[in-house]
């Protein structure tokens, strides 16, 4: 069994314990509120914005795959958007709560890093079987998770611009638990 394939199918679910001892030990203060919320708003622009192109494709939870190599827009400065983005709302969501801080942000961004670098490389295997040196070529320009200032702009054979629709579509469940989570925290800020 390839445990890449296991936590690739339980992604969705591997960030509750931290948001359930984020809620239960969270000590949340007015900076801690305005720099973990800003934080975390980029990373939901960041995955709004890879949503908005590449659509509900990111949604499966069963087998790796990707029927289009997409470079534009945010995949033209990192390969990985969405899981940058999914970090950046982990770790600010627990500098929002202040839980256990340092540590229990510390152990997310660990934790998401390593989850994420094994789901990767699960899925590059996957897109250079598919899109071969087309694929070769993206990797040698664009880095896997620390963005690049300029964008890519490599010849590839498929391109689709942003569509609000389609980020909609595909983003409704994480903003979702992104706002109930925010307004958790929040709460918690008023009620102690």
């Amino acid at each position: 069994m390839d445990i890449r394939l296991k936590i690739f199918e339980l992604r969705s679910y591997t960030p509750l314990p931290f948001v359930a001892l984020m809620l239960i030990y969270a000590e949340p203060t007015p900076v801690t509120l305005a720099a973990g919320l800003a934080l975390a708003l980029l990373g939901e622009a960041l995955r709004f914005w890879g949503v908005s192109i590449v659509g509900s494709e990111t949604r499966t939870t069963g087998a790796v795959g990707a029927t289009n190599l997409i470079t534009d827009g945010p995949f033209g400065h990192v390969r990985n958007p969405l899981y940058v983005g999914n970090i950046m709302m982990y770790v600010g969501c627990g500098i929002m709560s202040n839980a256990l801080a340092p540590w229990l942000s510390v152990a997310a961004f660990l934790w998401f890093a390593l989850q994420y670098h094994l789901i990767v490389s699960r899925e590059e295997e996957h897109l250079r079987q598919a899109f071969g040196s087309e694929y070769e070529t993206y990797v040698r320009n664009v880095p896997r998770f620390l963005p690049r200032l300029s964008r890519y702009r490599g010849e590839h054979s498929f391109h689709r611009g942003p569509d609000l629709a389609r980020g909609l579509a595909s983003e409704t469940r994480t903003l979702q638990g992104f706002a109930v989570v925010v307004v958790l925290i929040i709460a918690r800020y008023f009620v102690r």
